[in-house]
């Protein structure tokens, strides 16, 4: 199976490192759900889309694994990771813990949310997978733009290492039930409540968005449901 299809990736100049380059373009069509879950990476097909030699192809590959996007096999080489059920519900725990508090700290010590605000409003213009290419992005974006003035480095670093993860998450996730223009809604509650400074409705707002979602399509993943997420 060719590893994607001519518009997987864009064409770019490579930047000074030839496999950040790579790395980015697996990774964003990936998180848009260009690439499947189970989608075998050929490294030679990639170079040759990309336009550079299997060495940076490889490199980034190992580096998409140790971010939980890739998997790789000493027989089949890599693909893209499929997610199941106990892997969504440990990423989705640990951001249903994290997330909300660090929102909660980023109202009470008067954050500015105009970020998370101008990334709302951009509307998606496409269909189908453009229109979910675009949701994905713009998810992550404002996700973070909630809680990056929480004022713990450490916390939002976390958070940060979840991201990935996440977003591969929510974009297996649409595929099974595509809820993102209703989860637009449930963004403007929660920014709404942030802006207005109430930290604990914005919290609780968030937290629920994230169990929901899980609670969702966790049902539909390949494996068995070992805790729900609270």
């Amino acid at each position: 199976m060719p590893v994607a299809r001519t518009s997987s990736f864009r064409k770019a100049s490579p930047p000074i490192s030839r496999t950040d380059f790579v790395r980015d373009a697996i990774k964003e069509s990936i998180l848009s759900g260009e690439l499947a879950p189970g989608e075998t990476l050929v490294e030679s097909e990639i170079g040759a889309q990309l336009g550079v030699s299997k060495t940076p192809v490889r490199e980034a590959l190992r580096l998409l694994a140790g971010s939980g996007l890739v998997t790789m096999s000493t027989y089949k080489g890599a693909s893209v990771r499929v997610i199941d059920a106990e892997v969504a519900y440990a990423v989705f725990d640990l951001r249903a813990m994290l997330e909300p508090e660090a929102v909660r700290r980023a109202v009470d010590g008067g954050a500015d949310f105009s970020e998370a605000r101008r990334v709302l409003g951009e509307v998606a213009s496409g269909t189908g997978a453009t229109e979910r290419a675009h949701a994905s992005q713009t998810n992550r974006l404002f996700h973070r733009a909630l809680y990056a003035e929480c004022g713990n480095p450490l916390m939002v670093e976390i958070l940060d290492g979840l991201r990935d993860q996440a977003a591969l998450i929510t974009v297996t996730g649409w595929g099974i039930s595509p809820t993102w223009k209703g989860e637009a809604a449930e963004h403007l509650a929660i920014l709404n409540a942030a802006e207005q400074g109430n930290a604990k409705q914005a919290e609780h707002l968030l937290r629920k968005h994230i169990t929901d979602f899980i609670d969702r399509v966790a049902f539909e993943l390949p494996g068995e449901r070992t805790r729900g997420v609270r």
